[in-house]
């Protein structure tokens, strides 16, 4: 073996046991579980703050009522995974991929949802308080009854999401794609952003309230499908 591969081999030897220690670790504070494959575990109820799970990939794991504050999510791979009454305030989940995953009731207010993509997902009461959700993608989500209050969608996509009876005062819909996305009982008096076109797409009913200078499309409450 030349002095090349010795030099190699040994990086290896002082790298792969705390690579194997990280993702072995049990799950606490400041974890750092970033580039490893979780699944079907319980962690209800724990403090998490300030773990790490950057690139990661979780499926069916139960994260209800844990305090996550301050985590990293950016860039994981998550399925089937409840954040359910879970605190994500400052949460970093920036390109978090989530499919059919639960945030019901979840606090993630100060969090960074930019180019996330949720699919299929409940966030049903969450608290989204000025969150940036810009350039992300939510289709088929569901917002009803969360607070959206001055959350940025810029350029994100609801296509099919529900955000019946949402809060959205001051949520800025700039260029958001909102093809059948279902603003039933919502209030969008005090939205920013929002064009008669967008809302042509979307659906709603009488009690839908709109921005000045807007109107109901004549296609309103739209079919079941």
């Amino acid at each position: 073996m030349n002095n090349r591969s010795l030099t190699f081999a040994a990086t290896l030897l002082l790298i792969a046991p705390g690579a194997y220690a990280a993702c072995s670790d049990a799950p606490s504070a400041g974890v750092d579980w970033s580039n490893c494959t979780k699944q079907q575990l319980v962690i209800r109820g724990k403090n998490l703050q300030g773990a790490r799970f950057e690139h990661a990939t979780l499926l069916a794991v139960n994260f209800e009522r844990s305090d996550l504050s301050g985590v990293s999510f950016a860039a994981a791979h998550v399925s089937r995974t409840s954040f359910r009454d879970a605190v994500l305030e400052r949460a970093n989940l920036s390109k978090l991929t989530a499919v059919r995953s639960s945030f019901a009731n979840a606090r993630l207010v100060g969090a960074d949802l930019q180019k996330a993509e949720l699919h299929r997902c409940v966030l049903t009461g969450a608290a989204l308080r000025g969150v940036d959700m810009s350039k992300g993608d939510f289709g088929r989500s569901v917002f009803d009854r969360a607070d959206l209050r001055e959350a940025n969608f810029k350029y994100a996509s609801l296509a099919r999401a529900s955000l019946r009876e949402a809060r959205l005062d001051g949520a800025d819909l700039s260029q958001a794609h909102l093809y059948a996305a279902n603003f039933e009982g919502t209030d969008l008096s005090a939205v920013k952003g929002l064009g008669q076109a967008q809302l042509d797409a979307a659906c709603g009913d009488a009690r839908t309230r709109l921005p000045p200078g807007l109107k109901h499309p004549a296609a309103w409450p739209c079919a079941a499908d």
